[in-house]
């Protein structure tokens, strides 16, 4: 998997403001059904790793782990960042292609 490609795309995505970061927030667009796709940073808490893949179970929102937290942050420009919701389509199919 190549980092620079997902995260010039993440970055892409929220430029497009078509992302929204946040354990609270992320969960609040799963149960909303406007996430198409869930990032999760592999050093999440198990707590909010379980409670984030429930929820994307429950709701059949695609959830995908990557690196680390400050991998995740950085894509956005922003601190570190343990959960980012996608918010389109587009850019959550074309984000599962490249983190597969």
């Amino acid at each position: 998997m190549n980092s620079n490609q997902w995260m010039s795309l993440l970055g892409l995505a929220n430029r497009a403001r078509k992302i929204i970061s946040g354990e609270e927030l992320s969960v609040k667009e799963i149960r909303s059904g406007k996430a198409k796709l869930i990032l999760l940073s592999a050093d999440a808490s198990a707590n909010t790793t379980k409670k984030i893949t429930d929820k994307c179970n429950s709701y059949n929102v695609p959830c995908k782990v990557v690196q680390d937290r400050y991998q995740l942050g950085q894509a956005i420009g922003k601190d570190a960042r343990v959960v980012v919701a996608l918010l389109d389509e587009g850019f959550a199919k074309k984000l599962l292609t490249l983190l597969d």
